[in-house]
């Protein structure tokens, strides 16, 4: 499944048999990818009149219940309806779903007590690269550990202010992280990435959006892919998503 894509003036081909998922699930686990203070997702069977809807347990289908937070439990990809007061659903601000990414890899810097990823290390591994999306890869990278981490009370590593806005700057449109958040989990609300990437001070960057809790896996190296962005069509500022990459052929 050989597809022939024109991207402005260069004519990319992918394989659309051989996607690359860079998602985490949502399972009803404990174990379940975790951040912002609340428990697990929990997948369970409805129960009417005592009686369990699970085949199972009897009955002719199976027939869950899920409970979940998207900004806490898995892959998900939230717009600027995150932090301001309007509502900016995903499901309405995101129209387009392939798009040229740049997948990079960094190691995030000690800054005092914290980790941080800054605008030189952007720069220095983007260079003067045209993307639409960047996705951030960051070191360590043990899958066991992202897969699975209970982030909460961890001081995570962030991105600075001047990391998110040099890729403004540069035009990204959607940035995929394999964070709980660009941002420091205690700010005091001051939430710097968020604002600088959806430019609250100016004119909102409505149709742009930040993927979190990604895995990358090792055996996917930097470089440029096709990405296509799939959500789950919530009516909320965020979503489950399942983004896809496609690697780019000679």
């Amino acid at each position: 499944m050989i597809a022939l894509i024109q991207y402005n003036s260069r004519k990319l081909k992918i394989d659309l048999s051989q996607p690359l998922d860079i998602s985490i699930p949502i399972t009803g686990r404990a174990s379940n990818v975790n951040a912002w203070y609340i428990g697990p997702p929990k997948i369970e069977p409805e129960v009417f009149d005592g009686d369990v809807i699970s085949v199972s347990n009897g009955a002719s289908v199976n027939f869950n219940t899920i409970t979940f937070n998207p900004h806490s439990h898995g892959t998900h990809t939230e717009t600027v309806g995150h932090i301001v007061e309007k509502q900016h659903h995903i499901n309405n601000s995101l129209e387009k779903y392939f798009f040229l990414a740049e997948v990079i890899t960094v190691v995030p810097e000690k800054v005092g007590e914290d980790y941080v990823i800054s605008a030189k290390q952007l720069q220095f591994m983007i260079g003067n690269k045209k993307r639409e999306a960047i996705i951030v890869r960051t070191l360590p990278n043990i899958r066991s550990e992202k897969t699975t981490k209970q982030y909460s009370n961890t001081n995570w590593p962030y991105f600075q202010k001047d990391a998110v806005k040099l890729l403004v700057r540069k035009g990204v449109k959607h940035l995929l992280i394999d964070l709980p958040s660009v941002d420091r989990e205690e700010d005091g609300g001051e939430l710097a990435g968020h604002n600088a990437f959806w430019n609250t001070d100016g004119k909102l960057r409505t149709n742009a959006t930040i993927t979190e809790f990604i895995y990358v896996s090792n055996k996917i190296k930097d470089g440029a892919y096709m990405l296509n962005l799939q959500i789950a069509p919530f009516e909320n500022d965020a979503s489950p998503s399942k983004p896809i990459l496609y690697k780019i052929m000679d």
